[in-house]
Formats: structure tokens, sequence, C-alpha cells
């Protein structure tokens, strides 16, 4: 059965200010009413299409009146690839909105007391400040309203919205330096120009599948190319074409992914040609980075986030410090120098043997790094038999962490914790928990995606006397 459909256009509308997700609010009749798109200041019509009890959700159907804020988008696909929903609203507006989410996040929702929020970090990039990202490929592309409905063209791009097969293909994409662009819209010509078939997503047959470009900060190039069957004449003509045209490509790895979801984490990747790992450096400590590894995406701003923690952590060089979700190991790297021992724990084992493999290429001996499920790792026998920590530093996924491991935590009772995150919603969840024996210190949220609704919030604890 069909939604019915909404009829309800609001118009002259002044939008008041910048809410969650990436969207704009403002009151009609006393009713809040989100809208896609809008800057505060715009007067605008907005048509309605979702009406609940105490809120609706509407789209701009026509802009009245620009707000005086109002920024020109700079990507051709603004508005439709479903990234950068930011671009018409100024770089400090975009600052303060994440702020103010954080803000909201933990003493509206998580109910905390805190001192006030610094203001948030901005990326000394706001375009191509990407290190990775990864394209999917589809036989029949996404089509924008004022094009023909019979175009069957494949395509090459970002998922739209919410569509899992819908493939919006990308000419221009302002996230990633060159030559990402570049190798993309080589890929994508020497398919089609070969009779390649590129995959069908929701019938689940094909060739090409999805591609990852990496890069660092020194110009080296990895790229990863996924393919749903082998095809070894085809797969080696690509491949073959990539080395040739783009020099800069220091690493070059093909997946057979036969799955039905594009995940490459259960996969092995197989080198092609080159090196098999390319590095990111942060004072004078070197990461490697392969096909599979975690690595900040935004590095630059890495640097001003691993910073921040380390100095919340107010280490003094006697510290044995817990570096929870540790990923490859580079906050625990970062820090090792002001400290005594640091231990390392992290669910996925690749990324453990990276960090080992950092470390003892960094000459760094006083870090150990461990596997497994957090949960499983970290309890008091594993505490007993590596020392009591004296600070704890957390990473978790945008989940957060386990009630368990926060019990745990607690237990230990650490001077300080540095609590990290990418989701300050579930944050201030377990904020809630841990400030039974902690009081919050310092806030500090960090702009590491420009021009989204995304923010990473770093949050200093000292135990309650």
């Amino acid at each position: 059965m069909s939604k019915k459909r909404i009829d309800l256009l609001l118009e002259n509308v002044t939008i008041e200010s910048v809410a969650a997700e990436g969207k704009a609010l403002t009151h009609v009749d006393g009713m809040v009413v989100f809208v896609d798109f809008a800057v505060p200041g715009d007067i605008v019509d907005i048509q309605v299409y979702k009406k609940k009890k105490n809120y609706m959700e509407g789209f701009i159907k026509r802009i009245v009146k620009p707000s005086e804020h109002r920024l020109e988008p700079f990507c051709q696909h603004f508005g439709v690839c479903g990234g950068c929903r930011w671009q018409p609203l100024p770089y400090a507006m975009q600052l303060e909105a994440k702020r103010q989410q954080v803000e909201d996040q933990l003493v509206r929702i998580g109910h905390l007391e805190v001192p006030e929020i610094r203001p948030t970090l901005p990326s000394e990039r706001i375009q191509y400040y990407r290190n990775k990202l990864e394209f999917s490929a589809s036989n029949k592309r996404w089509l924008l309203k004022s094009e023909n409905p019979e175009l069957q063209e494949p395509g090459l791009g970002f998922h739209v919205g919410k569509f899992f097969d819908k493939v919006l293909d990308i000419q221009d994409c302002h996230l990633q330096p060159e030559p990402s662009n570049a190798i993309r819209l080589f890929i994508k010509q020497f398919c089609l120009e070969n009779g390649y078939e590129f995959y069908n997503i929701r019938e689940n047959h094909g060739f090409f599948r999805n591609m990852f470009v990496r890069t660092t900060e020194k110009g080296e190039v990895m790229l990863i190319m996924v393919f749903a069957r082998e095809d070894e004449t085809r797969r080696k003509a690509l491949l073959d074409a990539l080395i040739a045209h783009f020099p800069p490509i220091s690493s070059l790895y093909y997946v057979i992914n036969e799955k039905l979801n594009d995940s490459i984490s259960d996969q092995s990747p197989i080198l092609y040609y080159g090196n098999e790992a390319i590095y990111e450096e942060m004072e004078g400590l070197r990461f490697k980075i392969g096909p599979k590894s975690f690595y900040q995406t935004n590095s630059l701003q890495a640097y001003r986030l691993y910073s921040v923690a380390r100095e919340f952590a107010a280490l003094t060089g006697n510290e044995v410090v817990y570096d929870l979700y540790t990923g490859t190991g580079t906050i625990a790297q970062f820090v090792s120098r002001k400290a005594a021992k640091v231990i390392g724990i992290e669910y996925v084992p690749e990324a453990i043997e990276d960090a080992k493999f950092n470390a003892a290429a960094n000459g760094i001996t006083n870090c150990s790094f461990f596997a497994g499920d957090m949960k499983d790792v970290l309890n008091e026998k594993f505490i007993q038999q590596h020392g009591k920590p004296d600070v704890v530093i957390l990473d978790p996924p945008r989940a957060g962490i386990h009630p368990d491991v926060a019990d745990v935590i607690l237990k230990a009772a650490p001077k300080r914790m540095v609590y990290v995150s990418c989701n300050p919603a579930s944050q201030a969840r377990d904020l809630a928990i841990l400030c039974r024996d902690y009081h919050i210190t310092a806030i500090q949220p960090v702009d590491m995606f420009p021009h989204t609704m995304h923010v990473e919030n770093v949050v200093a604890l000292a135990r309650k006397a």
C-alpha cells in the first residue's frame, strides 16, 4: 500500500537556524519544520513531505529571498549526491553548528554537567581533504529528473541517499585530490569502450564492481579494483592500462568479490603492481597503510585531533596508558613518547598487525598491542597482567562502548580518561555511565569532514576526589 502524498506548501517562511543531520529548521504555527539544504535567513516556500504530531519535514520549493549568508555550492552534484550538504553554509557557521551539536548531545540529551565547550577546531582544508574514497559501479546509473528515463547508461560514483542500488555517476568530486578524479574517469571510459559489464547491484551480476582510491600527503596513490568474478584477460588489460596511464599509482591491488555485499574486510586483496603499502607521516612517525588498514580519512586534521587527545591526557612520562579501540595504533604511538607504557587493544587482527609493524619501524619499544573483542579482552585478569592504567584513551566506533567495557574501566579507576568520538550521541550515553566516578574537565569538537554534519569530539575526564 503506497503512502499518502502530503500536499502542503508553506509559503514565505524564514529559516531560523541550523539543525541536526544537515538540515535547517524553522517554526510554522508553533510546529518545528526541518528543511533540507536551507540556510538561516533564507525566505522560502517549503514543500512538506512528512508530517508528524510535533514536527514536519520538507524541501525548498522556491527561494523567495536568499539569506545574506547563502553561498553558491561549488559542486555540480550538490543536492543529488547526498554528501557535502552544507556547501551553501559559510564555514564559520558550520563550525558553530557542530559545536552546538556537541552541546545539545551532551547537555540536553545526556544531561551532563560540562565546562564551556571550546570552538570547533577548523580543518586546514575544506576541499580535497580526504585520503580515501570508494566508488561503486552500476549498469544503470541514477537519472536526474531532467534526463530521459529511457537512458540506461552505466555509472561510476556514489550511492544516492538511502538507495542501496542507486549510483550517481560522478564527474568531478571535490573531496579527494588528484589523480582521484582522473583515475575514476579513465576507468569508466576504458570499461565502456571495451565492453566491460558494470555491476547490477540489485540482481548481483556483472564484472566491474567497485574501486577504492587511497592517497597520502606525500603523493603516494593506492588503487584497489574490485571485480565480481575472475576474468583474467579483461582484468589484466584494465590493470595494465592503469599502470601505463598513471605513473603516480605506487600500489595497485585487485579483489575478486563474489559476495552479495561490497565490503572487502573479509576479502584478500592481491597485489598486482608496486608497493604493498603507502605511508603517512606525523611528527616523524611513519604509519603503514595497506588496502584494508584504518587511518583517519583527513590526514592533516588527524594530527590536530591526536594533538588534542595527547593534551587532554596530560602525560608526564610515568603513566601506563591504555589505548582502547587503537586501530592501527596511531594514537598509541603518538602519545608513547610521553608515557612509560602504552597498551593498545583492537578488534581487527589486521589492524593490530599494522600497529605492531608501525611501532617496530618507528623504533617504539614501550607499546604492546592485542587483538580481540574489547569486552572479552579487557577484564580484571588482563589488567592484573599488564598493569593498572593511569590514563585510558578511548576511540570507539560510532556505536560507542559496551556497558561491560565501561564497568571494567570504572573498576580500574584510572586517574584520567580521554574519550574521542565520531558520534556525540553515543558518547553522551557512555559519559553518563563514566561520570558516576568522573567529571568532565574539557571538551574540544574537531571538524574532520567540512561541509557535512559530522563532527569528532574529544572529552577529558578526571576521577572525582
